[in-house]
């Protein structure tokens, strides 16, 4: 079986990123082969780029344990399963005016970056389906995370009338399929959220329907203790509170828990087009993690400064050997 990506990888990727990028690709699959697990962190708008193409395959081939992301990745993959052919691409998004902007608007079309995201089509299209499962779980006084009610949905069949793209192009759907571990931590900053929020406002739903964050971060606890007797790496894709607030469950459990025996992260590895900066924890350079608690001095890290679109992908195939 050819290896094509992989090899040209091999053969051209030598220095500076493209270097970083082979021994970040080569220090993951070292994890695996020790039967180490590795915990996935999307930021930005890595669902809506579509990463679900290779990211679900990595998902069905076990090279991928756990995912943080934040709610906006948690639905935007849903969102292009049911509404891709609604989607509209502006490649000369940085010459927009704010008129131009305001017209994406009143079609009803929300940009990120290149694309706009058709809200009729992909918000609404679910928001009808998922409030029916959250009214349906808080009439049984059942409560559950956000990523397990998107897992319902998904499971449920009533969206399969939707969808507009190859379903193993979702890399939701073979992560509901093989229930993985999600953490989604800062959900109410996403579209779902905001509905849960108007509904709870209007009295038609209880906040405690949907668990916490503080839930979130006991349910990662409890994973992290059971799972990491061979070591957890982490491998962190963007910035922010996709990546902040998992890696943070080992100073927790090791300092405030007083789990001394808690083993540090086995790898770390960081795509990010924020170059070092003071004060930026996107741009911090990993050893910096070493002073919080997080990574040990001799951790492998790596950090790829450049476009995750890019790099994740080919990362990915390197690891599916393609």
């Amino acid at each position: 079986m050819g290896k094509p990506i992989t090899d040209f990888i091999e053969n051209y990727f030598l220095h500076f990123n493209s270097a970083a990028l082979v021994d970040a690709a080569k220090g993951y699959e070292a994890q695996l082969n020790q039967g180490s697990k590795m915990l996935v962190s999307l930021a930005g708008a890595m669902s809506t780029a579509e990463i679900g193409k290779i990211f679900g395959e990595m998902i069905r081939q076990d090279k991928v344990h756990i995912v943080s992301c934040t709610g906006a990745n948690l639905e935007e993959d849903l969102m292009n399963l049911v509404a891709h052919s609604h989607y509209k691409r502006v490649p000369n998004y940085r010459d927009l005016t704010p008129q131009d902007e305001w017209e994406l608007l009143e079609q009803g079309l929300n940009r990120v970056t290149d694309t706009c995201i058709p809200e009729e089509e992909a918000f609404r299209r679910l928001q009808e389906h998922i409030v029916k499962i959250w009214k349906d779980a808080e009439a049984k006084g059942e409560r559950y995370f956000p990523h397990e009610y998107m897992y319902k949905l998904l499971l449920s069949g009533v969206l399969e009338q939707y969808y507009e793209i190859p379903i193993e192009n979702s890399w939701m759907y073979a992560a509901a399929k093989a229930n993985l571990p999600i953490i989604v931590p800062g959900w109410e900053d996403s579209t779902m959220g905001n509905i849960f929020a108007s509904y709870v406002m209007k009295g038609e739903l209880k906040a405690s329907t949907v668990k916490s964050g503080i839930e979130y971060m006991t349910y990662l606890a409890d994973w992290y203790t059971d799972n990491s007797q061979k070591g957890i790496g982490f491998f962190q894709i963007g910035g922010g509170i996709a990546g902040d607030f998992p890696i943070c469950v080992v100073p927790m459990l090791y300092q405030d828990m007083e789990r001394t025996d808690t083993p540090f992260w086995s790898y770390f590895c960081q795509i990010s087009d924020s170059t070092t900066s003071y004060g930026s924890y996107s741009g911090a350079v990993p050893n910096e993690k070493i002073t919080w608690g997080k990574l040990d001095q001799d951790t492998p890290k790596f950090i790829v400064e450049s476009d995750a679109t890019i790099v994740a992908p080919l990362i990915f195939a390197y690891l599916l050997e393609m």
